[in-house]
């Protein structure tokens, strides 16, 4: 039985992909093993969203080659999709890029067959929306659901337009049809993904939202959570909380995109909003979920950033009491108007704002696990991590418990206790689930 070993590099839709690919490989008869072991065909997910991406995609692709030299390497995702040829040329048997997942073991085999290397890297203009499908997450207890791909917006530092194409979106039966086939294998929690989910539905003939798309994965029975993925303030009105307070299974954890705090920066981006409309997207929230948490991506060290813009990012990240930020340092990307700007930072003043910033982060993330001091959650059990159990409350906040009588996958009443700087502590008051 040949085998086939798979990593992933970058975010969600990533993982969710790679996780369709595996199963294809499974279903044609492919033993899956560890990545870090032997294996016949390795398949590299790449990502290309920052400089850091390309390398790591690149250092792994060609240590593969190195250490496996007798093994077939699959490089498919974004930096796949950019690069195309490119790769062949580092000895890479496929390329796929960020279309064709379905096909990847058909091309895989014609390329042995042939005794020669395949770039099946097309254009994504008139793609549709690629039916991948999965039945598990490897080694989780939530699982992704991606029910949209590409995005539209073509920000001025973002390559992701130009290697996931455009707006497509997944229907409303399908989403349905996914949500209650992986609650019936027994994810509890589905995380809703996708490249730019607040434009979801944008692009189908009878334009659903994605409140829409929700309602048809609160409908799959034994779902315990839905959790969003990545939005845009634009898309959190009163409304749409209102809609999202309707659905009994969502998180209050809402990933609002930020990227910097100063509205010239924002401008230069070519970001659809402003801190104004940001901070009235959080109050909207709020006021329907008094206690959600708030997690971002912030960038830094944007071209022209002033030490007046910089700190204008630093009073907006302790303005809006961010449960956790994750953060950028600026990285050029050729064919993006951001790469050619005036006022390009040095690297080492880009990483000294991160640092800061990632320091700013910490201390709000802490003092958002303190206001949970005392209080009252639901944990859901991931797995055990050295000699406490680890889990999750709706709000994303980990809570680490010392029990004998829990296993992963449990839906526990916990009192949360203290926190420390990576989690908190609690004391089960009851088991929600067997």
């Amino acid at each position: 039985m040949p085998s086939a070993a798979f990593h992933t590099l970058g975010c969600r839709v990533n993982q969710y992909d790679t996780q369709a690919m595996l199963e294809i490989f499974r279903s044609r008869g492919y033993m899956i093993v560890p990545f870090s072991g032997e294996a016949d065909v390795y398949v590299i997910n790449t990502c290309t969203v920052t400089g850091t991406g390309d390398k790591k995609s690149l250092q792994l692709a060609r240590r593969v080659l190195r250490e496996h030299p007798d093994s077939q390497l699959v490089l498919c995702g974004c930096l796949a999709q950019r690069l195309g040829e490119e790769l062949l040329s580092i000895g890479a048997r496929l390329i796929l890029g960020t279309a064709r997942r379905n096909e990847v073991v058909d091309l895989l085999e014609k390329a042995l067959a042939d005794h020669t290397q395949i770039c099946a890297v097309t254009s994504l203009t008139e793609q549709p929306f690629e039916p991948l499908l999965i039945s598990s997450q490897e080694d989780h207890t939530r699982c992704d659901l991606k029910i949209q791909e590409g995005c539209n917006n073509h920000c001025t530092y973002c390559i992701i337009p130009s290697v996931r194409g455009p707006i497509r979106s997944r229907p409303l039966e399908d989403i349905r049809q996914e949500a209650a086939r992986l609650t019936k294998a027994g994810y509890h929690e589905l995380v809703i993904t996708g490249i730019h989910l607040t434009s979801y539905g944008r692009d189908l003939p009878d334009r659903p939202s994605l409140l829409d798309a929700l309602r048809e994965v609160q409908k799959a029975d034994g779902l315990w959570r839905i959790r969003l993925g990545s939005l845009e303030p634009i898309i959190a009105t009163e409304q749409f909380a209102q809609g999202l307070l309707e659905l009994p299974s969502i998180c209050p954890q809402f990933h609002l995109a930020l990227q910097s705090g100063s509205d010239t920066v924002l401008q230069r981006m070519r970001r659809r909003y402003n801190t104004d409309m940001y901070r009235k997207s959080v109050q909207a929230l709020r006021h329907t979920f008094p206690h959600a948490a708030f997690t971002s991506d912030i960038l830094t060290g944007f071209p022209g950033e002033t030490e007046k813009e910089f700190e204008e990012t630093r009073a907006m990240i302790r303005e809006i009491g961010f449960a956790r930020i994750h953060v950028f340092p600026f990285s050029p990307r050729e064919g993006t108007p951001a790469a050619s700007m005036p006022g390009q930072l040095s690297r080492k003043e880009k990483e000294e704002r991160a640092r800061i910033l990632i320091a700013d982060g910490q201390e709000t993330a802490r003092a958002y696990m303190d206001s949970w001091e005392g209080e009252t959650s639901d944990v859901l059990i991931e797995d055990l991590e050295d000699d406490a159990w680890k889990g999750y409350t709706p709000e994303y906040i980990p809570v680490l418990l010392k029990n004998s009588e829990i296993r992963g996958g449990q839906m526990l009443r916990v009192q949360l206790q203290k926190a420390d700087d990576n989690a908190m502590t609690g004391r089960v008051l009851a088991h929600l689930s067997v």
